[in-house]
């Protein structure tokens, strides 16, 4: 019997930036950018999930919301693996093969 799996579109963290931080804070985009000392155009592009976060804005984030530059850019990670598997795994187990690892290693002994 086969399960149904649902397949649930990837986080992406601006998504996490605009519902987690800015609207509760009620904090708009462009007074982040102000903050923060970036492009309002580059928040609103993350915000939009059309731009990455880079290691420069998950530094500014980190220091400016108190959380760490690893939790900016494990979401971005997990976002992008995500995504990539999704589009290619089943490209990716056609044209990978799987390394082939000999259980057959001689034994060396040593003489004490």
């Amino acid at each position: 019997m086969m399960k149904n799996k649902t397949l649930l579109v990837p986080v992406h963290p601006g998504e996490v930036l605009l519902e987690e931080f800015l609207k509760p804070l009620e904090l708009s985009q462009y007074r982040l950018a102000k903050e923060i000392n970036v492009p309002a155009r580059r928040i609103n592009e993350i915000v939009k999930g059309q731009r990455s976060v880079s290691v420069d804005t998950a530094y500014r984030l980190s220091r400016y919301f108190q959380t760490s530059p690893e939790f900016w850019l494990n979401l971005q990670a997990k976002y992008d693996l995500e995504s990539y598997k999704d589009k290619n795994l089943l490209k990716l187990e056609q044209e990978v093969s799987i390394f082939n690892l000999r259980l057959n290693i001689p034994k060396v002994s040593y003489n004490i």
